[in-house]
Order: C-alpha cells, then sequence, then structure tokens
C-alpha cells in the first residue's frame, strides 16, 4: 500500500490549507451530485411516460392488423380463415371501420365507428379503459361505446344512457351530396372509454352487424382483421410470413408499424430529454475541472517537491485524475441513492399528480441506471484528465 504514488497522494491531499478550495470541492462534489439527481430522475420519469404512452396503444391495438391494399373492404374467405388457423394466433376478430358523423342534440362531430364481433375482448382489452357504463353487449344490436372527447364535444350527459346518439354513414357510390347520401341509425350509448385524447375523440364502437347494415356490406365483407398473437416473440417476422401467405392484395402490419410515428416520436423525445441533462451534468463537472485546477495550483510547492524527488510529470498527473474521478464517483453514487429514493416515493406514495386519480409515471429501469453510470463516470474521466493536463514542468518550475 506504501507505493510512491500513494505516499505522494497522501502527502498532496491529507491537508488543504486552502479553505476556500475546500469549499469549492464541496460545491463541485454537490454539482455532481445534482447533475446524477437530475439526470437519473428525468430518465426514469421519461420511462414512465413512454410505458404509461405504450399501455394504451396496446390496450387499442392488436399485434398484427390485416387490411386490404384495394379498396376500403375485402371478403373474408375460407383460404383466409385457413390462414389463420395458425397455432401461433391465439385470437383474431373481424372489423369495420369508417368515417361517420355523429348527431346529438343539433351537435355533430366526425367520429370513426369501429364494427367489432364477439371477439374482439380476446384481442384487445377496451373493456378495461371503460370509465361510465360497460361494454357493448353484442346482443343489443344499437348499443355503441364512445370516447370521453366525443362525450365531451357532444356534450352527452353522463351517468344517463337514456338519450339517443345518430350515426350517419355515407353511402357508397358516386352523386350529389345531398341528404339522401346517407346512411343513418338511432343508436343508444352504454358506456364511455378513456385512453388518449386521439383514440378518446376517434372511436364508435358498435356491433359488426349494425356497422355493416349502414355500410350495406354483405355478411363476410369486413375491412380489417384484428390479431392476438400466443407466444410469438418476433412479431415483425411473423408478419412477414402472414403477407407472403396472403398476397399482395393484404397490408399486414405490427402494432409497432400502426404507431410507427408515436414510436419515433417517444424515441426522438427520449434522446432529446438525455442530451439536455446530460448538458446539466456537464455544466456540474466545469465545477469539477475548476476546482481541480485551484487544488492545482494551491499545491505547486508540493507538486516541485514531488517531481524533485523522482516522479514524473505522467504520474503527477495520474494522481489528480485518480483524484477528480474520486470525486465524480461519490457524486455519482450519493446522486444514485438519493434520486432512487425519489423515485421510489414517487412510484409507492404518488405525491405528485397530473391530475386526480393519476399519479406522474415514473419507472426505475436498469438501463437507465447504468446509463447515468457510464454517462457520469465517462464524463468525470475527462473532465479530470483535462484538469490534469494542466500539470507541466512550467508550472513546476
Amino acid at each position: 500500500m506504501n507505493t510512491p504514488l500513494y505516499i505522494a497522494k497522501r502527502y498532496l491531499f491529507s491537508k488543504t490549507s486552502n479553505s476556500t478550495i475546500n469549499i469549492i470541492t464541496k460545491i463541485a462534489t454537490v454539482g455532481v451530485i445534482i447533475g446524477t439527481m437530475a439526470l437519473f430522475i428525468v430518465l426514469s420519469v421519461f420511462s414512465g411516460l413512454k410505458s404509461f404512452n405504450l399501455f394504451f396503444l396496446n390496450t387499442a391495438d392488436p399485434d398484427i392488423k390485416i387490411t386490404s391494399t384495394k379498396g376500403k373492404s375485402f371478403l373474408i374467405t375460407d383460404e383466409i380463415q385457413n390462414i389463420l388457423k395458425d397455432t401461433r394466433i391465439a385470437n383474431y376478430s373481424k372489423v369495420i371501420e369508417e368515417h361517420a358523423i355523429l348527431n346529438f342534440d343539433n351537435k355533430q362531430k366526425a367520429a370513426t365507428i369501429k364494427g367489432v364481433d364477439i371477439s374482439y375482448l380476446k384481442v384487445n382489452k377496451m373493456d378495461t379503459a371503460i370509465v361510465i357504463g360497460e361494454w357493448l353487449d353484442l346482443k343489443e344490436k344499437k348499443g355503441v361505446v364512445i370516447g370521453s372527447g366525443i362525450s365531451r364535444k357532444l356534450n352527452l350527459p353522463l351517468y344517463s344512457f337514456t338519450d339517443n346518439l345518430k350515426l350517419f354513414v355515407m353511402k357508397p357510390g358516386k352523386g350529389q351530396l345531398g341528404m339522401n347520401s346517407f346512411n343513418s341509425v338511432t343508436t343508444q350509448v352504454k358506456g364511455i372509454f378513456e385512453l388518449v385524447e386521439n383514440i378518446d375523440e376517434k372511436f364508435v364502437f358498435t356491433n359488426l352487424e349494425l356497422a355493416q347494415e349502414l355500410l350495406n356490406y354483405q355478411k363476410n365483407q369486413i375491412s380489417a382483421i384484428e390479431i392476438a398473437l400466443d407466444k410469438v416473440k418476433n412479431h415483425k417476422a411473423f408478419a412477414q410470413e402472414l403477407q407472403q401467405k396472403l398476397g399482395t392484395n393484404f397490408k399486414v402490419q405490427t402494432r409497432h408499424q400502426l404507431n410507427e410515428l408515436t414510436y419515433k416520436m417517444l424515441n426522438m423525445e427520449n434522446l432529446f430529454t438525455y442530451l439536455i441533462s446530460t448538458l446539466i451534468v456537464i455544466i456540474a463537472l466545469f465545477n469539477v475541472i475548476g476546482a481541480m485546477i485551484m487544488m492545482i495550483l494551491d499545491k505547486r510547492q508540493n507538486l516541485k517537491t514531488l517531481f524533485n524527488i523522482g516522479l514524473t510529470i505522467k504520474q503527477i498527473r495520474n494522481i489528480f485524475t485518480l483524484q477528480g474521478f474520486l470525486l465524480t464517483t461519490f457524486g455519482l453514487v450519493v446522486g444514485l441513492i438519493l434520486a432512487s429514493i425519489v423515485v421510489f416515493i414517487q412510484k409507492v406514495f404518488e405525491p405528485i399528480m397530473i391530475r386526480p386519480g393519476l399519479a406522474y409515471p415514473v419507472e426505475f429501469k436498469l438501463s437507465n441506471l447504468l446509463i447515468v453510470v457510464s454517462t457520469i463516470l465517462i464524463l468525470g474521466i475527462i473532465a479530470a484528465l483535462i484538469a490534469s493536463s494542466r500539470i507541466n514542468k512550467k508550472l513546476i518550475e
């Protein structure tokens, strides 16, 4: 343990004559602690928000969706049904989607009606998003479930499903637009769901038969097939395999492909969040560089003594590099402990709320921990190397 470098380190740092340098060093350490906390908490919050958004996408969208490349609808044939008998397919649901106009009490709203069959809830868990009322009873042909955004826009009375809601769907074909251009039906709201704004203000769920009747579709005519997979890890590879079987007349998309823009946006936000948070750490590490340089200047005579007794410039630099690295590591450890406590408190006790009943989401992830540790240590080593590079023969002589 009593190596020349160890003795030299003890000689340099056992006593610090300048109280100002002690204060600056402590400020630098606090800066690293705060920077570490900021980086870890921000990443944990973003991970929580990302999982929060993906949860809603997983609720509303299937693992795989099949649509037609030629027109809005297609006929589900025996050939298609045989392809869907694959053991990797847990369930599939026949779906019809079409633009519609909703009318209630002389207020109108454009939306998308989504006719679903009895297997729909085995593919998507939309019933878990119901906040008022209940999911469709498919035996009741004219029942609908609407989003909370549509409910607010039309001022539909809550907890009361006796008032009628009218659906208007344009008839297929060409001709002059008028009142006779629409098929319409009077429906009854059975439930209101709440997910995210772009879904809440878009969809009206109804019985598949009612949607077929509105659109003058045949019994086996639909616009999409939504699929839930069973123990399939690579959804993209399965979608490509299914695409080859179905041919070019169909388009097969995974949940990721259906929401490609959302995933890209989340990834870009994650990158920018990390970069902005890293800037906070870099600013904090400037204090470490400043503290190390002031320490070098304060120990100038000691450095001269060490140089005269045989230590090289490189060895002296290594001492200060190690000191700066240890200072950063100490700030990293303390910062991670404090940040983990903050994340744990929010996750368990939920003191910070987005709105009543909905806490700000946070998520403790090992990947975030590794990102913070690697970022702080790499930047800490760079800062220590920058500071120690100030030591040269001219400074010592």
